[in-house]
């Protein structure tokens, strides 16, 4: 019987609390429990000041946990300092956000090979083939030399998806992706994330205020007051 793979990423008991030891103190996420293994596609839904963002920001590397234990394929990550952090963040994890920040100055390309240049400090001849190679995947071959003022709002957000993904991180984390575009633009960036998904077998996890968005993601994820209420499989999930 094959031994069943270990989870990407595990929390256990996730509080955060803000303030702490101060009058305002304020507990905001209290003891989340959740795994995300390889190659899934999670949406993360709630009200808003359900702590999804907190909850991001604590998966992403960029916000630390007040008690329990995360740790990404087998290593906590709660001892960790500032710049073991930072390294392991670079290394496992890519990140789109509902506001692409893209570069105003740099190409389309450039953007693509910053995460490059942030993890190595240069960017190799085979880092920039891999852009360009990953700019086409999505559509933009053509676009490579543009600056993002000169693309629509749908176009640079594929360029932060090709941005996300350059490096092949095992887990990408998506805040809002599509929540600054038309129903249309939307539809298309979605897709083309689960296309990505299933080329290389990323693991994402999206938060999205959009219902139509979480069904067709593989599993649902919900946060209500701090608290996980359901995990489950979308009832449409794959499209």
């Amino acid at each position: 019987m094959a031994t069943p793979a270990a989870p990407l990423i595990e929390l256990d008991g996730i509080r955060k609390t803000y303030n702490l030891g101060l009058p305002n103190e304020a507990e905001v996420l209290h003891g989340v429990s959740f795994r995300i293994g390889r190659g899934e596609f999670v949406a993360l839904i709630g009200p808003s000041g359900s702590g999804k963002s907190t909850l991001l920001n604590i998966v992403g590397l960029l916000e630390r946990m007040t008690a329990g234990s995360y740790r990404i394929e087998g290593d906590e990550v709660a001892g960790l300092d500032d710049a073991a952090l930072t390294l392991r963040r670079r290394t496992a994890l890519g990140f789109v956000f509902q506001f692409h920040h893209l570069l105003p100055a740099f190409s389309a390309l450039e953007n693509v090979t910053l995460p490059a240049l942030m993890r190595e400090g240069r960017v190799s001849p085979a880092q920039r083939e891999r852009a360009r190679a990953v700019l086409a995947a999505v559509g933009l071959g053509a676009a490579m030399g543009k600056r993002p003022g000169e693309l629509s709002g749908g176009m640079q957000q594929r360029v932060a998806i090709a941005r996300a993904l350059v490096l092949e991180p095992p887990l990408v984390l998506a805040d809002e992706p599509t929540g600054n575009l038309d129903t249309a633009s939307s539809d298309e960036v979605f897709a083309l994330m689960r296309r990505m998904h299933a080329e290389l077998n990323t693991s994402f996890l999206v938060v999205t205020h959009d219902p139509r968005l979480a069904a067709r993601c593989d599993r649902v994820l919900e946060l209500v007051d701090g608290r996980l209420v359901r995990d489950d499989a979308a009832a449409g999930s794959g499209g």
